[in-house]
């Protein structure tokens, strides 16, 4: 098809186009599900609209009406995700210039969300009511995951072989597929997620008993299809048990960040142990915490200095 022929070209078929040509066999079903999320809603907004019609005023009209129904932090997800394909057809020559440029990002209001961590005496009191017995269970889970840091999908996806216990390391190097019935393994999200993680001595302790009749190569924890929200109703009923505010598996990722962060560990350390892929996502995530943490920081600087007089 010509440069002619792809101006007239609807923008959802040269988006989706794009996604396939691009996108497919290029990054992890969860995140290519998003693209194609994208795709119909696009199809939905603008319909008609050809690659020729894109301007400013016809981009920012497309945010506009996708914010309608939408959050701001969700309507720049969307933004960024055809915001692609329209840069891609830039260096095409289909466009002459950048519709993109200056857009502003609407959205509705965003709703209350749950706590997202829970602060250290919190933890502690969650931790008091596990059953941590002789055998490996879900509260052993959550408890790993509450040290470690490590997504639902990764901590699923340990093996014996993945514990280091004479230098008290994890390895983590890919991912369970819990979203299908038979289960296997799968790449992690992406290679920054690739990491060796440093247990504390406990943890290490503890796992090192667990594991010795486990077989080196097989999973720890799946026995039959694992569903994220029977671990969540496991830690609803602890997080009531310990009289905290209810959070969810995912949100123990989020305490133990903010855990280290306050503990006095650096951004770009939380980051790697995380397995961000750079440290501006870290940094956006915890923005109030290293907001506070600096702010504390200036009231320390400005002691010291009013000291040296």
């Amino acid at each position: 098809m010509n440069k002619v022929r792809k101006a007239k070209q609807l923008f959802y078929d040269y988006f989706e186009e794009w996604i396939e040509l691009y996108k497919v066999g290029a990054i992890r079903d969860v995140s290519l599900g998003k693209y194609y999320i994208a795709l119909k809603h696009l199809e939905k907004i603008a319909p008609s609209i050809r690659m020729c019609d894109l301007d400013r005023r016809t981009y920012q009209e497309i945010l506009n009406e996708y914010a309608k129904t939408h959050e701001k932090q969700t309507t720049m997800d969307f933004h960024h995700q055809i915001k692609g394909a329209v840069l891609d057809a830039i260096d095409e020559g289909i466009l002459d210039s950048n519709p993109t440029r200056k857009v502003i990002i609407k959205g509705k209001k965003a709703i209350e969300r749950k706590q997202k961590f829970l602060n250290q005496f919190e933890v502690q009191s969650l931790i008091r009511q596990m059953d941590l017995g002789n055998e490996i269970n879900w509260d052993w889970f959550i408890l790993l995951v509450t040290k470690t840091g490590l997504r639902f999908s990764e901590a699923l996806a340990l093996t014996p072989e993945d514990f280091d216990f004479s230098k008290q390391t994890l390895t983590i190097n890919k991912t369970w597929d819990y979203k299908k019935s038979n289960g296997s393994f799968l790449p992690t999200k992406n290679e920054s997620s690739n990491r060796k993680i440093q247990l504390d001595w406990q943890t290490a302790m503890h796992f090192s008993q667990l594991l010795k009749e486990y077989p080196t190569d097989n999973v720890i924890f799946v026995k039959k299809r694992v569903f994220n929200s029977t671990i969540n109703k496991r830690l609803e009923v602890l997080c009531n048990m310990a009289n905290i505010p209810v959070i969810s598996i995912h949100s123990l990722r989020h305490t133990h960040a903010s855990l280290l962060l306050y503990a006095g560990v650096s951004v770009a350390s939380v980051a790697k142990r995380l397995g961000h892929s750079n440290m501006s996502i870290t940094q956006k995530t915890y923005l109030h915490i290293i907001t506070e943490l600096e702010n504390q920081d200036n009231t320390k600087i400005v002691q010291f200095l009013s000291n040296l007089i």
